[in-house]
């Protein structure tokens, strides 16, 4: 029997896949629709998946029981995965986002602080692997909203070394001005 390093033998001698992932659900709703004979309830998932390394998704989906609604909500996750730029263990910088009526705040902190944050915010923070940031959650409480929100922050992160700074624009800018005023005195036109 072949497999590779993912999987496991168990003590009956089946193969299963070892999680790559750290899955923790958000939120379970159950959710009805009305049909002529009553009500049909089914259950909807809010998951979030990472590796505590930088990459994170959230994925959310329906299912008739709450187990077939966890396993289709990892599936989305997962597909929805994304990689964080991340400094020592934060954020490089401040970052917000806004999705429906959700507004997400979130911070740099020094070492040490740890996740200040609250519910969805700070359980998917934890699954991307962030140890010290501060966050505030603004607007709606709407638990799928404010992790979508979060997402989104999340995915407008730069990371320091493609940031352009006042000093470096300035001296591309001098360097540009000199350039032009040789040429105009040499008399030389482009």
């Amino acid at each position: 029997m072949a497999y590779d390093n993912r999987m496991a033998l168990t003590s009956t001698g089946a193969v299963h896949e070892e999680k790559q992932f750290d899955e923790q659900v958000l939120h379970i709703d159950r959710v009805a629709r009305v049909v002529r004979g009553g009500r049909r309830f089914r259950f909807r998932a809010l998951v979030v998946v990472g590796d505590h390394k930088g990459k994170v998704g959230v994925g959310s989906a329906k299912g008739a029981d709450v187990t077939a609604a966890i396993t289709k909500a990892v599936e989305v996750a997962k597909k929805s995965m994304l990689e964080l730029n991340l400094y020592k263990e934060t954020v490089p910088h401040e970052v917000e986002a806004k999705v429906s009526g959700a507004h997400i705040l979130i911070k740099p902190a020094s070492a040490g602080t740890g996740l200040i944050a609250g519910g969805v915010v700070r359980a998917i923070l934890e699954v991307a692997g962030v140890h010290s940031v501060l966050s505030k959650s603004l607007g709606s409480s709407n638990k799928t909203n404010t992790a979508y929100a979060t997402l989104k922050a999340l995915e407008s992160l730069v990371p320091a070394s493609e940031w352009v700074t006042r000093r470096s624009a300035k001296s591309t800018q001098k360097t540009n001005k000199t350039t032009k005023s040789a040429t105009q005195k040499s008399g030389v036109v482009k």
